[in-house]
């Protein structure tokens, strides 16, 4: 598949090298948009794209009525959470201690009364219940018999053609036939670790690493890799590629758009040198693509299956966190691995509903849900805003904020005297969940950290359950 840069992209690229190498300056005041795009030679909207990129990464910031100012990556890396540093070893830990914790959170999420800032999904207010609700009206009308058949084995017809078609967003040239569906993008992750590993193999991820990633490689006989990972481009590759080359991966498990919990994205050149690195190695990655549609900046970020020639990336995604996380409806196109995957789905999973992916097709179908996203992104990237500001307002100084360029999530790291798992357990009595961060590790770290969600709305009972987390951690330290 041939990718070519957007123009935008490559001005927003050659204005971020500037102000990673100090050229530009905190404080400095950048070209005007007519002023740069006469000195490049390009269109006013290209450079006002590259301004929006640079601002959604945080490099620049813009001032009513005066332009876009430099901000510097050693000024942001003062707030932000420090690299990951795991070890560099296998593990095949157990995770009991973790099973614990998390049945405690579900439990408590369903009584009533509980702040979920542990739950990283949208809020029910955030989607399009009634429009959903037609949309499965619908399916039921068209499908045989109401939907009460069995449906293909890859997956319903109609929502793979519109998987393939919303790929063209980002350059895909994906067919229906290269498509799987599943359920939900977990069912596709497990499918592809089945397909690809056999037990004992390693797998590389990202250090922290959403914890279901662990539970699902961990249940399946493998071992878990925890690759460096900077707080604002992702895994470390030159650490990644010493472990290919001594055989020590067999295959990576990477969330390179939006990761959870950090929220950091991969820049395409990153994107690009990873898979041509894999293909070296000849290593399969399967890449979780599941927040990609959630980005900040005015356009998505280029999943690493855009770079992909020789059909070694899996690529899998699902609608659980942008439209209906109760439908499960999820996908992979695994490349050359489709023969292998669809055999081990006919005999482990069979069939998936098809009423729901129906559904979610006649959804896709006009265009709405292009709609929905637009307005999604802009209400969590302003949650997001108002939730970090209220976190320096009430947490001690020295916290450190994650910068997400899309998704969900942010991942806060306080003074390291403040364990967070003792933090979960005082915030019972006020009925405040949110996930510590040791439960993003096999490792023991991140015991200072915790994961935060802002899918709901921001509001007062958000901005009290927000202070009364910052007073719990100023009483730890007063001790």
């Amino acid at each position: 598949m041939n990718v070519s840069i957007p123009k935008y992209q490559q001005v927003a690229r050659q204005l971020g090298d500037k102000l990673r190498l100090g050229v530009l300056t905190e404080g400095d005041k950048l070209p005007s948009v007519r002023t740069l795009s006469q000195e490049l030679g390009v269109s006013i909207n290209t450079v006002q794209q590259a301004y929006y990129c640079l601002e959604a990464e945080g490099l620049v910031e813009a001032r009513p009525q005066s332009g876009y100012y430099a901000r510097t990556l050693i000024e942001r890396m003062g707030q932000v959470p420090r690299r990951s540093e795991p070890q560099a070893m296998a593990h095949q830990s157990d995770l009991s201690n973790q099973e614990s914790v998390l049945l405690r959170l579900m439990r408590q999420q369903r009584q009533p009364g509980w702040l979920p800032l542990s739950l990283s999904v949208p809020a029910p207010s955030l989607l399009p219940v009634s429009k959903l609700t037609k949309a499965l009206q619908q399916a039921q009308r068209e499908l045989p018999h109401g939907g009460i058949e069995y449906e293909l084995m890859a997956g319903n017809a109609a929502l793979r053609r519109q998987i393939a078609r919303y790929a063209l967003f980002w350059g895909g040239q994906l067919i229906d036939e290269e498509i799987i569906t599943t359920e939900g993008c977990t069912g596709a992750l497990t499918l592809c670790l089945k397909t690809v590993t056999q037990p004992g193999d390693t797998v590389a991820v990202e250090s922290p690493v959403y914890f279901g990633i662990l539970q699902t490689i961990l249940s399946l006989g493998l071992k878990v890799l925890e690759l460096p990972t900077d707080p604002l481009t992702g895994v470390d590759l030159d650490v990644l590629e010493g472990h290919l080359r001594t055989g020590k991966v067999q295959t990576c498990l990477l969330v390179p758009s939006f990761s959870n919990p950090l929220g950091c994205c991969m820049p395409n050149a990153h994107k690009q040198r990873l898979v041509q690195m894999l293909e070296t190695y000849q290593i399969p990655l399967i890449e979780d693509d599941l927040y990609g549609d959630l980005h900040f900046a005015p356009d998505r970020p280029l999943p690493c299956k855009a770079f992909d020639r020789q059909g070694l990336v899996l690529w899998c995604g699902s609608f659980s966190k942008t439209l209906a996380p109760g439908y499960r409806v999820g996908w992979v196109a695994p490349g050359r691995y489709y023969d292998t995957l669809f055999q081990i789905k006919r005999y482990q999973s069979g069939f998936s509903p098809g009423i729901t992916q129906q559904a979610v097709a006649n959804f896709l179908a006009n265009d709405r849900y292009e709609l929905h996203l637009r307005r999604l992104r802009q209400r969590l990237k302003s949650n997001c805003q108002r939730y970090q500001q209220t976190i320096r307002n009430h947490f001690p100084d020295g916290t450190r904020i994650s910068e997400p360029q899309g998704g969900f999530t942010l991942w806060v790291e306080v003074d390291a005297r403040v364990n967070t798992l003792e933090l979960l357990d005082q915030l019972a009595p006020y009925k405040i969940s949110m996930l510590p961060g040791s439960l993003f590790s096999l490792q023991p770290q991140y015991t200072n950290c915790m994961r935060l969600s802002y899918g709901m709305p921001f509001d007062e009972r958000v901005a009290w359950g927000l202070q009364t987390i910052g007073q719990l951690i100023h009483q730890q330290l007063a001790l």
